[in-house]
């Protein structure tokens, strides 16, 4: 897996070690701006899980106006809610899963997926995450 590495000198240098090797590093960026703008060709861009509420607000504001390897912008930002589903979605975790997670019905995580997929203009939840991943909405 070919991925880019977002933070502080220390950050990627924690995340380099995490890795241990088990992915090509293509680019090392400060900001999650630098690295889209860097347009580099990966499949991932990783940020260090203690950067990350920092990264949020900034993958938020960028979510509008950014788009990889050609996938159409999407016109509407995910919430604060289709977030969460999507990083439980990336976890691997089914919808009975995900709803007892976070205290709301099987039903409601189901339109949380359909609302996601049809944001990101993904064919299927593996689809959605992928996309996520690749905008940087999500970290893995």
């Amino acid at each position: 897996m070919r991925v880019a590495i977002v933070g502080s000198p220390a950050e990627r240098a924690r995340l380099r070690a995490q890795m241990n090797g088990s992915m090509e590093i293509v680019g090392e960026y400060a900001t999650l701006t630098e690295a889209r703008a860097a347009d580099a060709d990966v499949d991932a861009i990783l940020v260090d899980p203690d950067a990350a509420p920092a990264a949020a607000v900034e993958r938020r504001e960028n979510a509008l106006t950014d788009a990889v390897d050609g996938e159409q912008d999407f016109q509407e930002p995910l919430t604060a809610r289709e977030i969460e589903v999507l990083e439980l979605l990336a976890e691997g975790m089914p919808n009975k899963a995900i709803a007892a997670r976070l205290h709301i019905s099987d039903q409601t995580v189901k339109f949380h997926v359909a609302s996601i997929s049809g944001k990101l203009g993904a064919a299927n939840r593996t689809d959605a995450v992928r996309r996520a991943v690749r905008r940087g909405l999500i970290t893995l």
